[in-house]
């Protein structure tokens, strides 16, 4: 006789995003998901505007009130993605309460709800901080230390991810039933829904010249006619496609222990300057950390924020950050389905079909 479906309730955080919607929007299309309860201070997305699964609540996570509206529903998954990732300028006590206090109300909502089995969290790599000493050759694991001390992005996704680690450590001892919990640590993300539905200020989107909304980021796409670049720069991409499966293996699979962290990136080479011109068409021009800091910080006061180089994203952009994407290989089987190139530069999805 066949076992009985499961139906999953799934809580997104930050479900407007690029990657909530898109995980809210994949999900919904599983047979064993029940609902999906949307938390962002955004309104709901167009991707998700007629799907009857989504319940969408609008509130910051760093509000009161949403916990007991979201408890109802009992989810027994957690997904938080939400984020001010874009530095806002002269806010920075704002975007902390926003970032830091409203994911402890998201593990205090993991505690304390009975129904919660897992919790997927998303930080960054760049918590492991970009400093001359970094080489092309070395790969950043799991277990190194996290070590970004200037650039407000890396400092406050280091700042949850210790917390939660030491509410975890908490809780263990109490003996209480928890959550199992994965932190992901992404390259960066890209794909045909990132690079060409939800086209945002980023380094894709200035080189490839889609940067019209503003004269200040038509001025930007001037200025990257060609592709500034360190001795030392590189990115490493992985695909929105591999994002959203690796989320769902963490999501509806079992985890080696209650405690799990991955770097999500593709194995072999990163995206080297020299390479990203390639793909859109460009040539490379070299130059100094010391020019990228002082442009950055032009660029940042000039524009009160409009252009984000908000403090510490130039080291992000002059030293490199590569890491080891194996542990979830290793660990889970899973076999990345896009290298960072092809990500970066191919049109191939399951968003491809939304390409005009």
């Amino acid at each position: 006789m066949p076992k009985p479906e499961i139906s999953h309730t799934l809580f997104i955080t930050g479900a407007a995003g690029y990657i909530g919607a898109m995980l809210a929007d994949q999900f919904s299309k599983r047979s064993d998901v029940l609902k999906i309860i949307c938390l962002d201070k955004e309104i709901k997305p167009e991707l998700l505007k007629d799907n009857q699964k989504i319940i969408w609540i609008q509130a910051n996570t760093a509000d009161k009130g949403w916990a007991q509206e979201v408890a109802t529903y009992a989810p027994d998954i957690l997904i938080h993605a939400a984020w001010q990732i874009r530095a806002l300028y002269g806010k920075s006590k704002m975007q902390w309460l926003w970032n830091v206090k409203g994911s402890e109300r998201v593990f205090d909502f993991t505690f304390d709800t009975g129904s919660v089995r897992k919790l997927i969290y998303f930080s960054t790599a760049s918590v492991y901080g970009a400093y001359p000493s970094n080489t092309l050759e070395y790969r950043f694991v799991e277990n190194n230390p996290l070590r970004e001390d200037e650039y407000l992005y890396g400092i406050e996704k280091r700042a949850v991810e210790e917390r939660l680690k030491k509410r975890l450590e908490v809780e263990q001892k109490s003996g209480k039933k928890i959550a199992q919990i994965a932190i992901v640590r992404p390259a960066a993300i890209t794909g045909p829904r990132g690079r060409f539905m939800r086209v945002r200020f980023g380094l894709q989107s200035a080189l490839s010249g889609q940067l019209k909304d503003s004269l200040v980021y038509q001025f930007v796409s001037l200025l990257v006619s060609f592709v500034p670049a360190t001795p030392l720069w590189c990115r490493q991409f992985i695909h929105e496609d591999d994002v959203t499966d690796i989320v769902s293996l963490l999501s509806f699979s079992e985890t080696p222990s209650s405690y799990e962290v991955f770097n999500i990136t593709p194995p072999g080479e990163p995206v080297r300057a020299e390479d990203m011109a390639r793909a859109v068409g460009k040539k490379t021009i070299r130059v100094l950390p010391s020019l990228v800091r002082l442009v950055f910080f032009l660029f940042w006061h000039g524009t009160r924020g409009k252009i984000p180089t908000s403090p510490g994203g130039w080291k992000f952009y002059s030293y490199p950050v590569v890491m080891d994407g194996t542990k979830i290989t290793k660990q889970l089987g899973y076999t990345y389905a896009h290298n960072s190139y092809d990500a970066f530069t191919k049109k191939d999805g399951r968003y491809a079909s939304y390409i005009q």
